[in-house]
């Protein structure tokens, strides 16, 4: 892609960013024109070798006087991992960030300038139509590597200058993932997007990051490979932003998550050094799991250039059917007995009456109109006879919980028109926008035993809140979704759906749940990791980040706030 003219929308976005978006964060230094944002009056300062074993031997004297005095010395209080204090981050100031940009065209453009400055490119890298946040701020500029090698040069000279970086894949996520609060180079992966080496026998692929999924699966199909992709999300997700999320999809009930389909990662790191986290076996011992460090760190942690997937074998025979119920609980008792029993369906997806209503006026499955009721959607794959019997133990459970008749796909064309009712939920949400309003799509998972629970309360106080609302998600593992219709310049209406969504999460925590089962944090949902996990264990992340990143340049912002 080739560059505008960078001076003019570079400053905008730069002051956008930086001085319009977050200034109870960011303040300049005198004299040096670097950011950096300002400190804690609370913030102490690190730990040193010196400085412990100084305070060692003050305690050691401290307690052998009172002893002497005849007074009890206080105990004294460990040092923790997480009393650690880490510095503020410094960003690049603005003759930095052009100093930056021209040695990033210089080492890696060659005949091709990869970066961009157009304000539309800008905008698109910042601002997401999908999250239900998005803060204030651009990036400066976009990058289109080609390569590992060009990533691992970006890095090192963002580095140098102490540039934020934001990674960019399919640009589908929901939590504000790929926002630029604190300006930077958004690295746009476009470019790479191939398959690199296919393992036929060993029944895995190398790929790059900005490979779609739906893409991967169709080029395997067109090599006769018999051999399949499971994890499904969105279908506009692309691989790289798949790994940055840990996400599932409707396949996950059966396949797992992002996470179970990783066998090993090509990562550029903070300094532009690039590692790969395991070699190719299915399964190792060897060292720290890397994998499951960089998989859900949503770029906080380094640069996935190259993943090696697991693959499936595609199933022989394959089965779609819906059923309905007269009330949402009706319908979670029934999926979650069917996941109590131990029935292997391939997916069991849920959709409420409101999100029936939604696709049938969104049009995306005309001529096909649905009954607007709460609805179970279900996969069934494997041999012919394993189809047969799974499918006649769900229908027994489901008629125990008022379930009506099931309805049957009859070939392949009706299995995709039965199935897109659920892929099209939320573009037939948005479809039906008016001007000035927006859908905050956001999700929580509980364990089976509660997940009737929380459908039925969540549902009820949307309702009474006046709320158009739905509810639909992945119900075979706990997994569901709020998706919400309002209007962002109406603060009555906005802080009735924020009070729906906390109420959602802490929900979903008391329950022993999570507030996110497939979304990731990003920017929106920092608050809610916190009352999850902990102060400890967000602390022991935010030494983890420190140690793999410690200027803070690697997507600023996101999972935790800056020191």
């Amino acid at each position: 892609m080739s560059a505008k003219h960078f001076t003019r929308p570079f400053a905008g976005a730069w002051r956008r960013s930086f001085y319009s978006s977050t200034p109870r964060r960011m303040a300049s230094r005198g004299g040096g024109g670097r950011l950096n944002p300002v400190a804690s009056p609370r913030q102490q300062p690190n730990w040193s070798g010196t400085s412990v074993i100084a305070l060692s031997a003050t305690a050691g004297l401290l307690g052998f006087t009172l002893a002497a005095a005849g007074l009890e010395p206080p105990k004294p209080r460990p040092v923790l991992l997480f009393d650690s204090k880490v510095p503020s981050p410094e960003y690049a100031s603005l003759g930095e960030m052009e100093t930056a940009l021209r040695e990033i065209r210089r080492e890696v453009g060659g005949d091709e300038d990869i970066i961009s400055t157009d304000p539309d490119d800008l905008h698109a890298h910042g601002y997401s139509e999908w999250s239900s946040t998005n803060p204030d701020g651009l990036p400066v500029a976009v990058a289109y590597p080609r390569s590992t090698q060009q990533v691992s040069t970006i890095a090192k000279i963002c580095h140098k200058y102490h540039v934020p970086i934001i990674p960019y894949s399919g640009g589908s996520s929901l939590e504000g993932n790929f926002s630029a609060p604190y300006g930077g180079i958004s690295v746009d992966f476009a470019y790479m997007d191939q398959i690199i080496q296919f393992n036929k026998e060993d029944m895995d692929i190398v790929v790059q990051p900005s490979i779609g999924w739906q893409d991967l699966n169709q080029q395997l199909a067109g090599l006769g490979s018999g051999l399949f992709f499971p994890i499904d999300p969105g279908p506009s997700a692309k691989i790289g932003g798949m790994v940055g999320t840990n996400c599932s999809g409707t396949n996950a009930v059966k396949y797992g998550t992002m996470k179970d389909w990783v066998i090993n990662l090509t990562v550029v790191l903070a300094d532009g050094t690039v590692i790969k986290t395991r070699r190719r076996p299915r399964k190792s011992s060897a060292g720290y799991n890397l994998n499951g460090i960089f998989v859900g760190s949503e770029g906080t942690l380094g640069l996935v250039t190259e993943a090696t997937l697991k693959l499936a074998v595609v199933p022989e025979d394959l089965s779609v059917a819906v059923v309905t119920f007269p009330t949402i609980r009706d319908a979670a008792a029934a999926a979650a007995q069917i996941m109590q029993t131990g029935v292997p369906v391939a997916a069991m997806e849920i959709m409420d009456e409101v999100q029936m209503k939604v696709v049938n006026l969104g049009g995306a499955t005309a001529p096909r109109i649905w009954k607007e009721v709460p609805t179970l959607f279900f996969k069934f794959s494997g041999t012919k006879a394993s189809v047969k019997e799974h499918i006649g133990l769900v229908q027994n459970i489901t008629k125990c919980h008022k379930g009506g008749n099931f309805e049957f796909a009859k070939d392949q064309r009706e299995q995709k028109l039965l199935w897109s009712a659920r892929k099209e939920s939320l573009w037939s949400m948005l479809a039906l926008r008016k001007e000035g309003e927006e859908v905050w799509s956001t999700d929580v998972a509980v364990p089976f035993s509660r997940l009737a629970d929380i459908i039925e309360v969540s549902k009820k106080e949307m309702d009474e809140l006046g709320l158009f609302a739905s509810i639909l998600g992945h119900i075979g593992d706990g997994n569901f979704h709020e998706s919400i219709m309002y209007n962002r310049q109406n603060k009555e209406e906005r802080e009735k759906v924020e009070l729906c969504v906390k109420n959602m999460v802490k929900r979903a925590i008391d329950m022993e749940g999570t507030c996110t089962g497939e979304h990731s944090i990003g920017w929106g949902k920092k608050d809610s990791l916190l009352l999850e996990v902990g102060p400890e264990t967000l602390a022991v992340m935010r030494q983890i980040k420190q140690a793999l990143d410690p200027l803070w340049i690697m997507n600023p912002g996101k999972i935790m706030d800056l020191p």
